[in-house]
């Protein structure tokens, strides 16, 4: 795996390399969103760490331009833990959030479940019709009444994971599980948030949603 850190501080780069070395991986460096956005039309990553405040251009505006171009998954690092900058963070596309301190064990763990995620890839063509809404996941594509929607990946990646499981009761924890790929330890705002935004870029079609009060939610079409 090649890894792409991003902080203004050296010592939080050097241990994170090291850990992504120490695992057999390749690591490359930046000291802010400038040389990130630069490094990754350069070069070909599996995942990026990227933190939140540094000179130059923040770490917001470097996955907003990165997106232009490039899907590579991206974790956000930040000091701060406000929930503003984890849904911010997820509306521009980044694919998860830490927040320091942080353990670079728990780091590797959220790389492995990201770059696991996306090499996994459905076998032939996927695509689902209800309504006015047409999923395609082997093309990464919905239709809302024909138009294209714009969906964050984790929005893409949830949706789909609905309708693969249409009719069935998903707890908050089981969608933590398969749609992050890790065991998520906190609280379970991080589901209701997606599938607030999701429902948000479905329209009428928010309706297939179905919250299950105390529980999670289903896919009912």
């Amino acid at each position: 795996m090649k890894i792409l850190i991003v902080d203004d501080e050296e010592m939080i780069r050097a241990v994170l390399r090291e850990y992504v070395e120490f695992e057999g991986g390749e690591a490359d460096e930046a000291a802010d969103g400038m040389e990130a956005v630069r490094m990754c039309r350069e070069n070909e990553y599996d995942a990026v760490l990227m933190d939140i405040m540094m000179p130059k251009l923040d770490g917001f505006s470097a996955v907003k331009e990165i997106r232009k171009f490039s899907a590579v998954p991206v974790i956000m690092l930040s000091a701060r833990g406000e929930e503003y900058d984890k849904l911010f963070g997820f509306e521009i596309g980044s694919d998860d959030y830490v927040t320091k301190p942080f353990s670079p064990k728990e780091v590797m763990a959220r790389i492995h479940a990201v770059i696991r995620r996306g090499k996994s890839a459905p076998a032939g063509v996927e695509v689902y019709e209800f309504e006015g809404l047409k999923i395609d996941v082997t093309g990464r594509n919905v239709y809302v009444d024909g138009e294209k929607a714009e969906l964050t990946p984790k929005e893409y990646e949830l949706l789909f994971y609905f309708v693969q499981n249409a009719g069935v009761a998903l707890t908050r924890e089981r969608l933590l599980s398969k749609v992050w790929g890790y065991d998520y330890y906190g609280d379970d705002r991080t589901v209701d948030t997606h599938v607030k935004m999701l429902r948000g870029n479905l329209g009428q079609y928010r309706k297939f949603i179905v919250t299950l009060r105390g529980l999670g939610y289903k896919f009912e079409a």
